[in-house]
């Protein structure tokens, strides 16, 4: 997963050194920089199915090769420019699938009979932060290279192979969990864990007495609370004025759940593409748009914005706790209102041409990433069916990485609008999507 986060990352730091090197235009680079999800939606769709058909293992080990070929591709384009589209596709494709079947893994290993320590939640929150360190690492490592090592554009790439194969020897002594003892040892885990009951959350939730066929669920007070169905027995229970994440209407003594996909769907999918909107926007749009002023220091300020935004998302993961544990949408809220801040401050920063006020920016809708993902993997981990856990994870990420064709809209409307503008429009979406989670949030769990 921390491969992943760099692989993803290394790239935009080194935006402006492609403008200045290889003379690569803003529109290209922007376009460089999405055809990454190009690359990833597949990767998700493929990795997901086929690492709970195939194994975790297996998966990984060949995204792995993916991004590190992607990688070399990239190096490469710094002489042949044209093998960089080539090196971001595979990027994202590589990417896709070892989130998809990362995540999975990850979850699994979190849960019994492999862990039987960890706290409930504590799955969704690694996820995210393996992720974010990637995130956080990738884009200062490549652009410090970048700015004081010879022959840049291939050096800052380095890393990521060292990470890379330190990654794999790391994975190959870390025990498949999709096949041990049957075609998919995941239902049994899952259910174990409590994940198809709704268990999964962030310290609001955990494993209670089996009971048989359909999950019972006991609330100790707090109104209503959730149940879903797992293929097998597991009981959860709900802390005082806690929920359960997967909830349901009715109340406790209630079986009946809506299904996962129509939860996806009301509560995960509207927040999802506000993951990456905001750190794409941080990353590749706001460094080009008030650097003009850092002459000879433009692709060090860029590095610092790659550290600053995915790290303070890393920052956030107490709170996303928090919050997760007070109420089921709560980190959501609190996460789109952390992006409507970040695009408000953009949008001052881009029109005064401050990139003081444009690194604080980044820093908020980093903090918007951070609560956004946090809620988003914990959802998936709670509605998921046993089984299918890869896979709706791989729809989540999925749906997360359209966001990333965000800056390449802004350079495209910008031909009609000015930036700051853009980033001040933004806003209405990403209001409207908070107002209706709110909404479905209290009228299902209030």
């Amino acid at each position: 997963m921390t491969a992943s986060g760099w692989s993803a990352n290394q790239f935009s730091a080194l935006l402006g050194a492609y403008h200045s090197g290889p003379g690569l235009t803003e529109a290209t680079t922007t376009a460089l920089f999405g055809v990454y999800v190009l690359g990833l939606i597949p990767g998700l769709f493929l990795g997901g199915p086929l690492a709970d058909r195939l194994g975790r293992r297996p998966v990984v080990f060949s995204a792995l090769a993916v991004s590190a070929l992607a990688t070399a591709l990239l190096m490469a384009g710094a002489t042949v420019t044209g093998l960089l589209w080539p090196g971001r596709f595979l990027t994202g494709i590589g990417a896709g699938a070892l989130l998809g079947a990362g995540s999975a893994w990850i979850k699994e290993l979190s849960s019994p009979p492999y862990d039987t320590v960890s706290a409930a939640g504590a799955a969704a929150r690694r996820s995210g932060l393996f992720l974010s360190a990637g995130f956080a690492t990738g884009g200062p490592a490549a652009a410090l290279i970048a700015q004081w090592a010879p022959a840049p554009l291939i050096t800052a790439y380095l890393p990521h192979l060292v990470l890379s194969a330190a990654a794999a020897l790391a994975a190959a002594r870390t025990p498949e969990t999709a096949r041990a003892g049957g075609p998919l040892a995941a239902t049994a885990t899952a259910t174990a864990a409590g994940c198809g009951a709704g268990a999964m959350q962030a310290g609001s939730a955990t494993a209670g007495p089996r009971t048989g066929g359909r999950a019972a669920v006991v609330g100790t007070t707090g109104g209503r609370v959730a149940v879903g169905t797992t293929a097998g027995p597991a009981t959860a229970a709900a802390p005082t004025g806690g929920h359960v994440p997967a909830a349901a209407t009715g109340n406790a003594s209630e079986t009946a759940a809506p299904a996962p996909g129509t939860a996806f769907r009301r509560l995960v999918a509207p927040v999802a593409p506000w993951v990456f909107v905001a750190p794409s926007i941080a990353l590749a749009t706001l460094p080009g748009l008030v650097d003009a002023g850092l002459t000879g220091w433009q692709t060090v300020y860029a590095g610092l914005v790659t550290a600053v935004t995915p790290g303070t998302g890393l920052l956030v993961a107490p709170l996303a706790r928090r919050l997760a544990a007070r109420h089921r949408v709560a980190t959501a809220v609190a996460g789109l209102a952390a992006v409507i801040l970040g695009l408000l401050l953009a949008a001052f920063a881009v029109a005064g041409i401050r990139p003081d006020v444009a690194l604080l920016a980044a820093a908020v809708l980093g903090a918007g990433y951070g609560l956004c993902v946090a809620y988003g993997l914990t959802e998936v981990a709670a509605l998921a069916p046993p089984g299918r856990l890869a896979r709706l994870t791989a729809r989540f990420w999925a749906l997360c990485y359209l966001g990333f064709c965000t800056p390449y809209a802004i350079t495209v409307l910008t031909g009609w609008f000015s930036p700051a503008t853009i980033l001040l429009a933004a806003v209405v979406p990403a209001a409207a999507t908070l107002t209706l989670i709110a909404r479905r949030g209290t009228r299902r769990t209030g």
